[in-house]
């Protein structure tokens, strides 16, 4: 399922349900638990669904079996619940009218959390007769609203749809835009960063698991290259402190089958897993900048206190009686925390508020020991306009326990942090939201991977582009002469209806006046040779690769050669059927509604100029080089044009040519003690990578003429704005008999 049909789903879900909601006596807030139990109902059946073939193959594989296992044991086992046929989708959806509806789904939810323990208390069960003391259809007709989720969505899209409708309850109630959630493509480059394969994963402000949910998807991607992995062999440890959202990422963990335990709890004074170094992995989108955070509390808390307490410059000073002892900004609290949480070799992610990348005093102490403890591996700073509820731009951390130093001054050469700056990597969505594509993930983890030392994971990456491109070459060159073909049908057509038909001395004037001999003689559009011959000569080097034992960089790039050449004739090709399609367009118009008869049978004969924009469309689809859209479908290439993976190929090869990491200027940077030292201990990636100077490739005279003729431009446009200006005073006058 794409972005946009994402949005058009959760937007008509949405007002569909608050359409309802205004049938009842419900406030908002009472609406949200029944309607979000539905939504979990919804997903568990399609999960459920598609692995219900399996569970009716090992129930008859075992007819003859000593040990008959229970349908139930089989169904946890394959897809992590059990759902009898009362807690089927299908069934409550088919239920009569008359039927106690709401007795039903409160049954239902009953029957999945008998099978599944871990969900006891947490499905909303007496709040669906709450939905009937003003109208006894809203049970049913909710029902059939979220029967439109398809069948094929996935855990993710679960997660998203929980999300969205989350905020918009929450903002329906004045709480300031809903929950600071993170979206899903940070979540997953945060994922193919730390490379959580299995062992146990960390989450102390957890929402609705979103973060669970993405490790276990990332496990389900690479199951062909890490074998005996599964997510099965993930078990996550989560906590929350309001008790409905601990509730929601249950029902998260379960419909996607995953093993673990959230707990309501405060963070900050409770420790109900027992945190200190007991993970394999940490991730976490913490509460930004929180003030309130008692510091006698938290002082002696080995979570918080082993590499130092953010303290106020007053701290140690008499407080007035009954006034409390606050930490001055927990950011560095939850820092802490991530680090204290991981086991020796252990891996960490967390989302930050930019601020704390340069904090000053007891902060900057802070982080002056985790940098020179090696405990911080890479520093990543974010675009703004990433999140869905805030703006503001944040930065990634990231910590690798394998790199402990015991002795700094012994081990201080060798420590050095990853800075990639991110701020210019991302695919606008709409006009105030940005995210990661899924290839701009991969390309922004290989370069954590080649800096690593790990050249296979780069080759591989560059294979799969190629193998990609592969695919939608041939389909590119394809729609490229069926257009030509389907233009040339419609101009042979256009051309005898012209030179067979009577035309009065009206029209003849017509003609003579818009040109239209010459137009019509000109609308021939014969093939870019050029372009057609690049395309082949790509589709050749690409096909010599493909039968080479391994992978090689010099030969990845004999490849790009050559798909560079097709990728810069494409341009030419696209503007050359773009102008000859106007122009016929164009003709075809001043023909259709100046010189036809209306009952002019010959006229039908044409070929419909809307199916051969269409074929332009289809050649522009298979072209375009950026994806200013989400692609239609989900799958790696579909939907994606070549020219789009070669786009991500030569962004790659372009910053690392001999696939081994270096420093990029304005992408990323490995930076030593001295150099941080030097930068005061900021992890600002912005410090380190530089920036980019574009050259415009103009002379110093071309550039003196530019800028002549920009401010002559700019003189005109403000002399016509002061006439305007003084028409307005005129006019005013004369309204106010002035």
């Amino acid at each position: 399922m794409t972005t946009e049909d994402l949005k058009k789903l959760e937007d008509n879900l949405w007002t569909a349900a608050t359409r309802m909601r205004s049938d009842s006596d419900l406030k908002l807030t009472e609406f949200a638990t029944p309607v979000l139990g539905l939504i979990f109902l919804k997903f568990a059946d399609n999960k459920y669904s598609a692995v219900e073939a399996e569970i009716n193959k090992e129930l008859a594989a075992q007819k003859d079996s000593r040990r008959q296992r229970k349908v139930h044991e089989i169904a946890i086992e394959k897809c992590g619940f059990y759902l009898p046929k009362e807690a089927r989708y299908s069934y409550l959806l088919e239920l009569a009218e008359k039927e106690d509806i709401a007795k039903a789904i409160k049954e239902a939810m009953a029957e999945i959390e008998r099978y599944k323990p871990e969900l006891k208390d947490t499905l909303p069960q007496d709040e669906y007769y709450d939905l009937t003391r003003t109208d006894k259809s809203l049970p049913k007709t909710l029902l059939k609203t979220f029967s439109d989720i398809p069948m094929d969505a996935t855990g993710d899209v679960f997660g998203k749809i929980y999300e969205y409708f989350l905020g918009k309850f929450a903002m329906a109630e004045g709480q300031g835009g809903g929950e600071f959630f993170t979206p899903t493509s940070v979540v997953k480059y945060m994922v193919e960063v730390i490379e959580p394969y299995s062992g146990t994963i960390f989450d102390a402000a957890c929402g609705s698991g979103g973060m669970f949910v993405q490790s276990s998807n990332f496990i389900d991607q690479r199951k062909k290259e890490l074998k005996n992995t599964d997510p099965k062999d993930l078990y996550v440890y989560g906590t929350e402190k309001t008790l409905e959202t601990v509730k929601l990422a249950k029902m998260n963990i379960a419909v996607n089958g995953l093993r673990g335990s959230v707990i309501q709890a405060n963070t900050y004074y409770e420790d109900p897993h027992g945190a200190f170094e007991k993970f394999d992995f940490v991730m976490a989108n913490p509460p930004f900048n929180v003030k309130d955070v008692n510091y006698d509390r938290v002082q002696n808390d080995k979570r918080f206190n082993t590499y130092g307490i953010p303290q106020n410059k007053s701290a140690g000073k008499k407080k007035p009686e009954g006034d409390a002892n606050l930490v001055p900004n927990a950011n560095y609290m939850w820092i802490n925390l991530f680090a204290t949480s991981l086991k020796a070799k252990g891996r960490a992610a967390l989302v930050m508020a930019n601020s704390a990348s340069d904090a000053r005093n007891s902060e900057k102490d802070i982080r002056e020991t985790l940098i020179k403890k090696g405990l911080i591996s890479q520093m990543v700073t974010l675009s703004s306009n990433m999140f869905n509820t805030v703006t503001l731009p944040a930065s990634l951390w990231f910590f690798d326990k394998s790199n402990l130093v015991e002795d700094f001054e012994a081990e201080k050469d060798n420590i050095k942090v990853l800075f990639v700056d991110a701020r210019n990597v991302y695919r606008q969505i709409d006009r105030a939201h940005r995210e990661f594509t899924q290839e701009q993930i991969w390309n922004l983890a290989t370069i954590t991977r080649l800096y690593k030392g790990n050249t296979d994971r780069f080759l591989s990456l560059v294979n799969k582009y190629i193998g990609q491109i592969s695919e939608l070459l041939a389909p590119a060159e394809n729609a490229y002469t069926t257009y030509l073909t389907d233009h040339a049908i419609l101009v042979t057509a256009f051309k005898k209806w012209y030179s067979n038909a009577k035309f009065n001395k009206e029209q003849k004037s017509f003609i003579a006046e818009h040109k239209l001999d010459e137009a019509i003689a000109q609308l021939e559009l014969h093939a870019n040779k050029a372009f057609i011959a690049a395309l082949q000569t790509a589709e050749k080097s690409i096909a010599a690769y493909l039968q080479t034992v391994k992978a090689e960089n010099k030969s990845q790039h004999q490849v790009a050669t050559a798909c560079e050449k097709a990728n810069e004739l494409k341009k030419t090709a696209r503007k050359e059927l773009d102008k000859a399609f106007r122009a016929l367009e164009k003709t075809y118009k001043l023909a259709e509604k100046h010189l036809r008869d209306k009952n002019d049978k010959n006229w039908k004969v044409i070929p419909s100029l809307k199916a051969l924009r269409e074929a332009l469309d289809k050649f522009i689809e298979f072209s375009n080089e950026a994806m200013n859209k989400e692609p239609k479908y989900t799958q790696d290439s579909e939907g994606k044009s070549a020219f789009y993976f070669y786009k991500n190929m030569a962004w790659l090869q372009e910053r690392f040519p001999e696939a081994k990491y270096e420093d990029v200027t304005g992408l990323c940077k490995a930076a030593g003690i001295a150099e941080i030292e030097e930068q005061d201990w900021s992890l600002n990636s912005g410090r380190y990578v530089g920036v980019v100077i574009e050259e415009d490739g103009m002379t110093e005279e071309e550039f003196n003429d530019e800028i002549l003729k920009l401010h002559s431009q700019l003189n005109k446009l403000s002399s016509e704005a002061q006439v305007i200006l003084n028409s307005i005073d005129l006019n005013i006058l004369k309204l106010t008999n002035e």
